[in-house]
């Protein structure tokens, strides 16, 4: 056990204390060194009980004045000392005590690997209805699932992914390959686990992307990077049964997108055009939605499912709203440089 590597978990924070101790407590109770465990907070200005709960686990805190989760991972990966870097959301836990050492096993093995995710978020029967319905599609955004980006396994489709990659497959994981100029599965969050050096080397900013600095990695140097999906799942009480929660979070995923779009090294939207055309028509036509509603309940019996027809016209609202209002500001701010000149 002493031989084991470190580990820094990244955990950005603002008014966490909900869910920080049960994250925290779940870390604390792997069957792990607990001397090669770090925990780094980087928070973003909490005015509830976050930092206490954080200073009850003897976490490292940062503050995050740029306060978005972006900016908090990169303050936490410039101040880990850890040979790994677990990114985790203050709203993640780990299912089991065992979790740690099944994330690590492959990259002690396999040099070639620059990180590790588990490939399902972890379906509870106690959990919220739009938490049941994440892990269900294997999905926070139904958008990633109908566009076919999705990283984590969807009990629609029997796979964590719909594209075509290049997958070996091992008994306690899945090594796969990331190719240049193709598109890639949203790998990066709710714990994943980086080689801390690669992360390190390739952050160049004060906001830390996760799918963009692999992305920018592999088309800068052209070449492949190997990735592990690990047979494992983690815990992601999404908007547990909150539909304004739910709401808030697709609107602020895309201002966030918009907001930080000079920042982000790789242009999503421009990669799988195909995949928004495809989802727009999938949400509006309703039917097929309701379709897979019945057909994923048929596989997995749970009410959450129905939520899916509801959760693809909110998001195709959310979306459609906050890049028209985008498209807007950007006319204004042409035509205020051109009345100014």
């Amino acid at each position: 056990m002493t031989s084991k590597p470190k580990v820094s978990f990244i955990i950005p924070t603002l008014n966490a204390a909900a869910v920080l101790n049960t994250c925290l407590s779940s870390i604390y109770s792997q069957n792990y060194p607990q001397n090669k465990i770090e925990i780094i907070i980087i928070d973003g200005g909490s005015s509830d009980k976050t930092l206490t709960i954080a200073k009850k686990y003897h976490a490292k805190i940062y503050q995050n004045p740029l306060k978005t989760a972006e900016s908090g991972k990169a303050v936490g990966v410039k101040n880990a000392s850890g040979q790994y870097i677990a990114l985790v959301d203050s709203d993640n836990i780990l299912p089991n005590n065992g979790w740690l050492k099944k994330m690590v096993h492959p990259l002690t093995k396999d040099g070639s690997l620059i990180g590790s995710e588990p490939w399902k978020f972890t379906y509870r029967k106690s959990g919220g209805f739009i938490e049941r319905y994440s892990a269900l599609i294997g999905a926070n955004d139904p958008y990633a699932l109908i566009s076919g980006v999705y990283d984590r396994y969807s009990y629609l489709t029997n796979n964590w992914t719909s594209l075509k990659l290049n997958i070996t497959n091992y008994s306690q994981y899945q090594k796969i390959k990331l190719e240049p100029k193709a598109v890639l599965p949203t790998i990066g969050a709710n714990g994943t686990i980086f080689r801390a050096d690669f992360l390190k080397t390739n952050l160049d900013s004060d906001y830390l992307f996760d799918i963009d600095i692999i992305s920018h990695t592999i088309n800068t140097t052209n070449k492949p990077l190997y990735f592990a999906k690990i047979k494992t799942g983690i815990i992601h009480t999404f908007c547990e049964s909150s539909i304004e929660k739910f709401i808030r979070k697709q609107k602020r995923r895309l201002v966030d997108y918009y907001q930080y779009l000079p920042l982000r090294q790789f242009n999503w939207s421009a990669a799988n055009r195909t995949g928004i055309i495809k989802y727009s028509l999938y949400s509006l036509l309703i039917f097929p939605a309701v379709f897979d509603s019945i057909r994923g309940f048929i596989k997995k019996p749970d009410p959450a499912w129905f939520f899916h027809p509801t959760a693809c016209l909110i998001t195709l609202y959310c979306y459609s709203l906050i890049t028209f209002k985008h498209k807007i500001n950007i006319s204004q701010s042409i035509q205020r440089t051109y009345w100014s000149q």
